[in-house]
């Protein structure tokens, strides 16, 4: 298909929680047969290898800091965001424009709603970040990852569909397999992931916690750690010198293969984290970064500790003390980490990409253009 009536302009900010979002979509709606283009800031272009078949345009756009330097600077690369946008817009007349949040979405969603092209914005957390509040008031739909989202305006509730947080492929796959239980004495293999840059808080407390560990059970584990560069000798060391077999790396290319090996996750509770770990059925515990102002990701966390699936930690009660012994309890009990792996499933949406795909596909054909509907079938709405 070369028909530019049938391109489909995605916009993300340039971090791995947009990102990875943004390319499960992209590769949908190719299977589809539509042509996709993505803006992005400069961070973003780092992960055009990830968009195969999508052009990738870099555009201006910067944070609305602090102080009155940092709000006119923001402000000023917005504006010049917000012209380059019009310039990409004008040129690849987009059917629909979907933007995943951060401020670099932000210039082409809102050139596009001022060009009165249809658009949609996807929320990947239970909070609506800033730049989606900003366009929400006039976007033709609203995409969310959960049912109940802070900061929705109840005005916006009838254009708002709830499809889940779209995953890679190749993770989304893992839905279907089951979970592999441990034996009484077998091993347990534990992922230990911070984000797209690693936090150095699971460098400190994680090999600290499992070398503490009767020897019995340091010989059960098997680890696969990521950290930040700067800690890869010494968190390598300490647990050489505990004997627990591990493997640690500033970044694992190979997510779906180690989330399918583990049988427990420790990571951070982005929303992306919390998707793809909810998609393959692996439970886990979340220590949510704790310098976000609206704490999204200790509600990420909590809604599928809540339901079972997870424990959360908040990082101050993240010692090494306090994971050893929870630990421990795995390895003296690991029924409860196969029943918390059920729950995290079920929290799970694996076709949250073709859900959204269709949600685009009923705008871009023209067969979605009333609001006021309580469910519709091409949307898959289920809520509103």
């Amino acid at each position: 298909m070369d028909d530019r009536s049938e391109l489909i302009l995605l916009s993300a900010g340039g971090t791995g929680g947009h990102m990875f979002p943004a390319q499960a979509l992209a590769s949908d709606l190719l299977s589809r047969g539509y042509l996709v283009v993505l803006a992005t800031d400069q961070r973003g272009k780092k992960f055009e290898n990830q968009f195969k078949g999508v052009d990738v345009h870099v555009l201006s756009a910067g944070t609305i800091g602090g102080g009155v330097l940092g709000r006119i600077k923001g402000a000023g690369a917005l504006a010049v965001g917000i012209a380059q946008g019009y310039k990409l817009v004008r040129r690849m007349k987009p059917r629909v424009v979907v933007g995943f949040g951060g401020y670099p979405s932000y210039p082409a969603v809102f050139v596009a709603q001022k060009m009165e092209i249809p658009t949609v914005i996807h929320e990947q957390n239970a909070i609506l970040g800033r730049a989606n509040a900003m366009l929400a008031p006039k976007a033709d739909r609203i995409a969310v990852s959960y049912a109940d989202v802070y900061g929705l305006q109840e005005a916006d509730a009838v254009r708002t569909v709830v499809t889940g947080n779209p995953v890679r492929g190749d993770i989304a796959a893992l839905y279907t397999r089951p979970y592999a239980s441990m034996r009484p004495d077998g091993p347990l293999n534990i992922l230990v992931v911070g984000g797209s840059l690693g936090a150095a808080v699971f460098s400190h407390v994680v090999p600290k916690a499992l070398s503490s560990l009767h020897s019995a059970y340091r010989a059960r584990l098997r680890v696969m750690q990521q950290c930040r560069p700067e800690n890869v000798d010494t968190t390598r060391a300490v647990y050489a010198e505990a004997g627990i077999e591990a493997t640690i790396s500033p970044f694992f290319e190979n997510m779906a293969e180690l989330l399918g090996w583990s049988h427990l996750v420790i990571s951070r509770s982005g929303a992306s984290s919390v998707a793809e770990i909810t998609a393959a059925g692996r439970p886990a515990i979340f220590v949510p970064y704790p310098h976000h102002a609206d704490h999204q990701q200790k509600i990420n966390a909590d809604h599928v500790s809540d339901s079972g699936g997870a424990w959360t930690m908040t990082e101050e009660g993240f010692t090494p003390e306090a994971l050893m012994a929870r630990i421990e309890t795995f390895l003296q009990n690991p029924q409860s980490l196969f029943r918390a792996a059920e729950s995290a499933r079920d929290c799970g949406r694996p076709d949250a990409a073709r859900r959204l795909g269709n949600l685009v596909t009923a705008l871009a054909s023209g067969w979605d253009k009333q609001e006021q509907k309580n469910f519709d079938l091409t949307q898959g709405r289920e809520d509103f």
